[in-house]
Order: C-alpha cells, then sequence, then structure tokens
C-alpha cells in the first residue's frame, strides 16, 4: 500500500490518497495514514519552504549506514517544488533520477518508490514527507525502525501541531470563536508588541541620552525645570488667590479697604486665608459694591458712617475714616 511502480521519466505516485496502512497492519494502534485535501496542503507547504532536495536511495540505505557501513548512493533527487498533489489519488513527484538509476528502472531491477513519512501519533495524519528510496520490497517492512532511524539522522521528529481550541485558549478567545475573532486577536497582540517595543526603545534612548550628558548639564537641566515648576505653581496659586478675594468681597466677607491686605495674606499663606473666610460671615450691608450714583449703604444723608456702618467696622478692626472714604470713592459716578 506504500509502495509504487517506478519510470524513468514522467511523474510518480509518491503515497496514496485518504485512509492507508501497510499490509503488516502499521500504523499500529491507528486506523491507518491519513491524507485528504486539507493536510496535503500544509505537507506541500512545508516541503516547498524546505531548502535544498530530498535523497532518493536504494532500500533506504541511507538510514543504514552507520550502522552497517556501506555507502548509500543517491538515485535521484526532488524537492517540493516537482511534487504535486492529485486530489482522490495522492502525492506525485517528478524526480531527477542518476544515470545509474536510470538503467536500473529500465532494466526492471528496482520498481517501486517507498516514502519515508511523519505523522501523528494520535490521529495517524501525514504531517511531512522526509525521503524516499527505490525498493523491490511493496509492503516497505519494517517501515517503524526506518522512521526511527530516520528521526535520529535528520531530526524527523514532527511535534503535534496545536489544536485550534489551544490557540483560541492562548489568546483568550472562548472555543467557539471566529476565525475572525481570532485574527483580530493576533493583530492586538502584534500592536501591543510594537507599542511595548517602541516604549523599550524610548527608555533606552532616554538613559543612553542621561548616560551622555555631562553632570553640569544634568544639574542645569534639573534646575531649569525646578524654576518652570516653581513659576507654574506661583501662577496656580495667584490666580487661586484672586478668586478667593473676588468672591469675599462680593459676599460682603472682605471690606475693599481688606483686599490688598487679604491677597498679600494668600501669597504666603494660602491656608491661613481660606480659614480666615471660612469662619468670617458675610455683611448684607457690605455685598455689592456698585451704587449706580446714589449715596452707598452705610453712609447717612451727612455723609457720615451710619450705626450699622460703624459696627461693621469695629467688628472688622477696620478705620472707620478709611471705610468712610474707601465707600465715598464708590459713590462717585
Amino acid at each position: 500500500a506504500c509502495a509504487f511502480e517506478v519510470q524513468a521519466d514522467g511523474f510518480i505516485q509518491l503515497t496514496p490518497a485518504g485512509m492507508f496502512g501497510a499490509k503488516d497492519g502499521r500504523p499500529e494502534g491507528l486506523s491507518g495514514w491519513l491524507l485528504d485535501d486539507a493536510t496535503a496542503a500544509r505537507v506541500l507547504a512545508r516541503l516547498k519552504a524546505r531548502p535544498g532536495r530530498m535523497v532518493i536511495d536504494y532500500e533506504h540505505q541511507t538510514l543504514h549506514t552507520e550502522k552497517n557501513g556501506q555507502k548509500a548512493p543517491a538515485a535521484g533527487w526532488f524537492s517540493g517544488a516537482e511534487v504535486v498533489w492529485r486530489p482522490g489519488e495522492g502525492f506525485f513527484v517528478r524526480p531527477e533520477w542518476t544515470a545509474a538509476a536510470k538503467v536500473h528502472i529500465d532494466a526492471k531491477e528496482y520498481r517501486y518508490l517507498s516514502p519515508v513519512i511523519a505523522y501523528s501519533r494520535q490521529t495517524g495524519e501525514v504531517l511531512d514527507i522526509r525521503m524516499a528510496a527505490l525498493t523491490n520490497d511493496p509492503a516497505i517492512e519494517g517501515m517503524q525502525e526506518l522512521e526511527l532511524l530516520a528521526a535520529a539522522k535528520y531530526c524527523t521528529h514532527q511535534p503535534e501541531e496545536p489544536k485550534m481550541e489551544e490557540l483560541l485558549k492562548l489568546f483568550g478567545l472562548q472555543p467557539d470563536a471566529s476565525e475572525a475573532d481570532a485574527v483580530a486577536a493576533l493583530k492586538a497582540l502584534q500592536q501591543k508588541r510594537s507599542e511595548l517595543q517602541a516604549e523599550i526603545t524610548q527608555k533606552d534612548e532616554a538613559i543612553a541620552a542621561a548616560k551622555a550628558a555631562t553632570p553640569d548639564d544634568a544639574v542645569e537641566a534639573m534646575k531649569a525645570l525646578q524654576a518652570e515648576v516653581a513659576a507654574l505653581k506661583s501662577d496656580v496659586r495667584q490666580r487661586e488667590v484672586a478668586e478667593l478675594v473676588e468672591a469675599a468681597l462680593s459676599d460682603g466677607k472682605l471690606l475693599p479697604a481688606q483686599e490688598e491686605w487679604a491677597t498679600g495674606l494668600g501669597k504666603s499663606d494660602l491656608a491661613a486665608l481660606k480659614s480666615y473666610l471660612e469662619t468670617t460671615q458675610p455683611v448684607a450691608a457690605l455685598k455689592g459694591n456698585q451704587t449706580k450714583g446714589k449715596q452707598p449703604p452705610g453712609l447717612g444723608a451727612d455723609g457720615e458712617l451710619t450705626d450699622e456702618a460703624l459696627a461693621v467696622c469695629k467688628q472688622m478692626g477696620v478705620d472707620p475714616e478709611e471705610y468712610k472714604k474707601t465707600l465715598a470713592e464708590e459713590s462717585r459716578p
């Protein structure tokens, strides 16, 4: 079942298609070796990607030469480009025969071609074709031993391909995920890898720049950075103080005469200003500072402070005369 009659020219069948096995029962524990369109496509891709050419020898002597010490002359050679898959029939190959091999074939001294294959010991699926041999034994007895010898000599052990469920699990996907989901997950992983690589490169460049800088450069850079931070903090502090003072004046928590004092306090101790404003009760008579030409609240008809205004000055610790001047200025158009 695994040996095919050869010809000196043209394509020769290398394997059958479908489920097949040796007449002695191999492969043991399996229904047979499997080659369908899908598995054949993967095998053909491996053959075409393999550099160099594969040997066809006599009676698999290449696998025995270290044991028996005999030479292993080649009968022919083939590459992946010279192998074709015919659906329903199997793999066919058109080898490049040596002159001596052509004589043997034409004389019917060798009639069959026997491949050495790698296969899954769980499913029987053919995974690869390693080499082939001219033989007169169509059953290829002892193929199990040849396979082990080939593995030792040419590293023909073929690891099991991971199942789709295992691949999906590695991507964090459910077993019923679609091919599109798997492709998207792979692209996301590649993108993440690119981002990490870019981040690593950026950090490496920063480290290199730091190592290349002189101590003076580093000190000056630090001073410049500290100055920028201090200026930024000062600007933020001034804006916050201005907003607090403006709101306090509007709410009647501060007299206009206290504006300069409150601003200075905020610049030197913002927490103290906030504490003061939080504990100060607003005075209704002080809310708003636009009189629109009318006598401002706190001044009587005679231009003197009212009793209420005097009480406010006493409460706020403000000089009554200064407060009266402030109110008088606000009443001017």
